[in-house]
């Protein structure tokens, strides 16, 4: 089968990071981040132009600096339940924390998603990194790094236990012989690990594709490690062709050593298309969306972030960056580490690490729609994803790449033209699981 790009839509509402002054644009509902009719009508114009999937993102942890987004939005799962009985073919994949969810729970809600949509949903695994979210869930401190990935190893390896806790032909509704469930196929997971210990069964039968698909996005040693052993679609950030390429190829070399297909593991390179009737046209745009949020106060409280929300506002801007490399080891650590390595190897005042950290750097998937597609089929063809993960920040430059850009990916061949089946797996292409206890039997 010829390879495909595939398409994932992320819906940010009235604006997520850099987009804090996005809910001014009066395109843009003021309340959108809670509009079902607005994440419904995102839905529709994706699944009209074949995208494989709705990407809803979250976490829970705010303060009043955050993204207007991330200050009044709707939880993933209620959301995309909403958004199936709307939709018929596109995937719906919903962000959830292992660290501050139950195994069951989280099999049972998004089982209950997978029958709703007909087999289409998708769980994004998180660990959390915001390290204030403990404090919502009675928790002195953040879980550590090795700790949250190591529970969401087992987290996940028990959420798909529990998802086979009814063998496919475990309902034969037989009137005749008084059997609604054929006891032999209904098996208990009885789990005890480091992290978990969960009996089963669960109470909800598997769906038409199996189980839902299992996404993961992380950059870290622990994140690419995890990636490799449960993901079956990657997140994965975004930056230079180059850079893009190394991780593709370092998460298809982890995944091919622990015994799995690479082919099913799909890298979506996150993406901010930024379109133009002409490349100048698209460049200028992209530049006056870049000054709209150039705000030095509103980056400095974001900077904070990667450190456990740590205020910065407290130090001299022009003095050397603070040592606060401690404060990221149970929060965003990958990035804040490159940014204290970079502050101390150049030398860098806080006010020059922030500025070197937020400069001006456009979308490469920016011109007129001919050069975005070129530039789309460049990288696909180069290996540096397998499809890419989509923003807009209105619905109108949504629809203008689904009108100017899709066509010519599908004349070309990269995109498809129809859905090919009707569940998330079937359409990315990714195998249906085996029920265990069916293998064993």
């Amino acid at each position: 089968m010829t390879r495909q790009i595939r398409l994932a839509l992320r819906a940010y509402g009235v604006g997520g990071p850099g987009q804090h002054s996005l809910w001014k644009d009066p395109r843009v509902p003021k309340n959108a981040s809670i509009d079902i009719d607005w994440y419904i009508a995102q839905a529709k114009a994706a699944e009209h132009a074949k995208f494989d999937a709705l990407f809803i993102v979250d976490s829970q942890f705010i303060d009043a600096t955050y993204p207007p987004h991330y200050l009044n939005r709707l939880e993933p799962l209620t959301l995309l339940s909403a958004v199936a009985t709307h939709t018929r073919d596109i995937g719906l994949v919903g962000t959830l924390s292992s660290t501050y969810n139950s195994p069951f729970n989280v099999a049972r809600r998004f089982a209950s998603l997978d029958h709703i949509s007909h087999g289409r949903a998708g769980w994004n695994v998180v660990t959390s990194l915001d390290s204030g979210t403990s404090r919502n869930y009675g928790l002195d401190e953040h879980l550590d790094y090795a700790t949250r990935y190591g529970r969401a190893l087992e987290h996940v390896q028990v959420v798909r236990g529990l998802w086979d806790s009814y063998e496919d032909d475990a309902f034969p509704a037989d009137v005749e012989r008084d059997l609604f469930v054929d006891p032999t196929r209904l098996h208990a997971l009885d789990h005890a690990g480091e992290h978990f210990r969960v009996a089963g069964p669960l109470n909800i039968s598997r769906s038409p594709q199996g189980q839902p698909v299992i996404f993961q996005a992380g950059v870290s040693e622990e994140g690419r490690n995890l990636a490799a052993h449960v993901a079956e679609g990657i997140y994965a950030p975004g930056g230079d062709l180059s850079s893009a390429q190394e991780y593709y190829a370092d998460i298809k070399r982890r995944a091919r050593e622990v015994g799995r297909d690479p082919d099913h593991v799909l890298i979506f390179l996150g993406a901010q298309p930024v379109l133009g009737a002409t490349d100048e046209q698209a460049h200028r745009l992209s530049r006056e969306i870049f000054e709209a949020d150039n705000d030095f106060q509103r980056k400095l409280a974001q900077f904070g972030r990667s450190f456990g929300a740590h205020d910065f506002s407290r130090y001299d801007l022009d003095a050397p960056f603070p040592d606060v490399a401690h404060l990221a080891e149970k929060s965003g650590r990958t990035r804040g580490a490159e940014i204290v390595r970079r502050a101390r190897e150049e030398s860098l005042t806080l006010r020059e690490t922030v500025l070197a950290f937020t400069q001006y750097r456009p979308s490469p998937f920016t011109g007129a729609p001919d050069t975005v597609a070129d530039t789309i089929a460049a990288w696909f063809e180069a290996r540096a994803y397998d499809g890419l993960n989509v923003g807009f920040r209105t619905n109108e430059d949504l629809e203008r790449f689904v009108a100017d850009v899709v066509p010519l990916l599908q004349k070309r061949g990269l995109f498809r033209t129809e859905y090919e089946a009707g569940t998330l797996r079937g359409n990315l292409g990714l195998p249906i699981p085996a029920n265990r206890w069916t293998v064993t039997r």
